[in-house]
Order: structure tokens, then sequence, then C-alpha cells
């Protein structure tokens, strides 16, 4: 059981092995269609979380959040309809997942495995006051269960597990909904994307914000990326590489 004393505490670096596994499980989730459908929820919680922070921290009211079975989702905000507090908050969706990710990937590089853990139970419950319909109420509170399982009852080598797995699979999964994205605008089935809305706002065109999102999600990927990979991997997990003294 995980004491209130190791939040502020370093871990130990998992071995390679059990990085390795947890990116390959992230990446099947993302890549395999069903498992897709129902993994895209984690998604759509940081996509709408990503606009409500964004919303307040831009002095806009926030009256709600919904999170819908079809893994779509709606965050109502009011304030100005136009400006840079409107422009960031509908910027804010799409690229919250990786951006997410990126930050997990550094508390883990880090060694906070167990802040990392409780700073996204944080989010999902301050995320909880926001909801305001049945499915979303059940998406976070299921979510949020995982979590805080994992974090307070499971030993420390499946905590490092399940967070380099959770850090993977934002990161992973930041650039699909934006491949989704521009399918169905190219359909001309998603006039009013956050895209859209952003080329309406600014002028720009829709497709320039969907490279925008796009390249973010790319960066955050191989950056975190970058920083979940062990220092020493082959010494650490095999022991026949060492480093020069």
């Amino acid at each position: 059981m995980t004491e209130f004393s190791d939040l502020w505490g370093s871990q130990a670096d998992p071995d390679l092995w059990i990085v390795a596994a947890a990116a390959v499980l992230a990446l099947f989730l993302v890549a395999y269609g069903p498992a897709w459908r129902v993994s895209r929820n984690v998604v759509t919680i940081a996509h709408e979380g990503g606009h409500a922070l964004v919303a307040l921290l831009t002095g806009r009211k926030l009256d709600g959040i919904r999170l819908h079975s079809d893994t779509s989702g709606v965050t109502v905000s009011r304030g100005r309809p136009d400006g840079a507090g409107m422009v960031l908050t509908a910027l804010a969706g799409y690229v919250a997942p990786p951006l997410l990710g990126l930050f997990f990937a550094w508390l883990l590089e880090v060694g906070r495995i167990t802040l990392m853990l409780w700073f996204a139970l944080a989010l999902l419950a301050a995320m909880l006051v926001l909801i305001r319909n049945a499915f979303g109420v059940v998406s976070v509170l299921t979510t949020g269960g995982i979590v805080f399982a994992v974090s307070w009852f499971a030993p420390t080598d499946v905590q490092a597990a399940f967070a380099y797995f959770g850090a993977a699979f934002l990161l992973l999964a930041g650039a699909r909904p934006v491949i989704e994205l521009q399918r169905l605008r190219a359909l001309r089935q998603a006039p009013s994307s956050d895209a859209d809305q952003l080329a309406q706002l600014t002028g720009v065109p829709g497709l320039v914000w969907v490279l925008v999102f796009g390249l973010v999600a790319l960066a955050s990927l191989l950056l975190g990326g970058k920083l979940l990979l062990p220092a020493e991997p082959f010494d650490a997990s095999f022991g026949w590489w060492t480093s020069a003294p």
C-alpha cells in the first residue's frame, strides 16, 4: 500500500522490458479499432479537460462538461465570443492529451511515479465536479477508480508499469484523433470542429489548425518517448553493455 510520504519521493526507474511492454500495450489500444473505441474515452476526458482548464485560466465562466458514449464530448463556457481567451480555449482540446502525456513522461523521467499517478487522480477529481451527464460521471469515476486502485494498493513495479503505460498511451493517442478529425472534415461531416471554430475566430484556414494539432502531437511523442527511455537501458536490463568509467 502506498503511503502519503511516497508522494514527494522518487522511485527507481523500471526495467526496460516493463517500459517496452507498456508502450506495446499502449500502441495496441491506439492502433486496434475495437480497443480504440473503448480507450478513446480517456482521450476525450483529457481533450475536454484541456478546454475546461484553459477556459478557466482565461477568465471564461465554465458551465460544464458532457462526455458521450460515442467518445465525443462538449465543454460549455461563457464569455466573449471572440478574442484570445476563446481562441486558446478552442485550441486546447486536441493538444491537451499529448501535452499531458509529455508532462507525465517528464515526471517519470525524474522518478516521480507516485506523484504522476496522484496528479492524474487530482485532475480526474477536479473534472468530476464539472461533469453534467450520467455517462460522463461513470466514465470519469471508472478511470479514477482504476488509477486510485493501482496507486494505492498495487506493488511498486505494477505502479511503474501502469504509469509508463498511461504516459505512453497519451503520447501515442495524441495523433489519431487529429487524423480522424481531418478525415471527417474532408467528408464535410465536422462543420463545427475545433479547427473550424478556430478558422472562424482567426481567419486562418482550418487545415492549418489541424496541422498545428498534428505537429504538437508529433513533437510531444518524440520528446516524450525520449524521456520515457531509461538513461542506460542496456546496462540496466541486460547487463552486457556498460558505460566507460
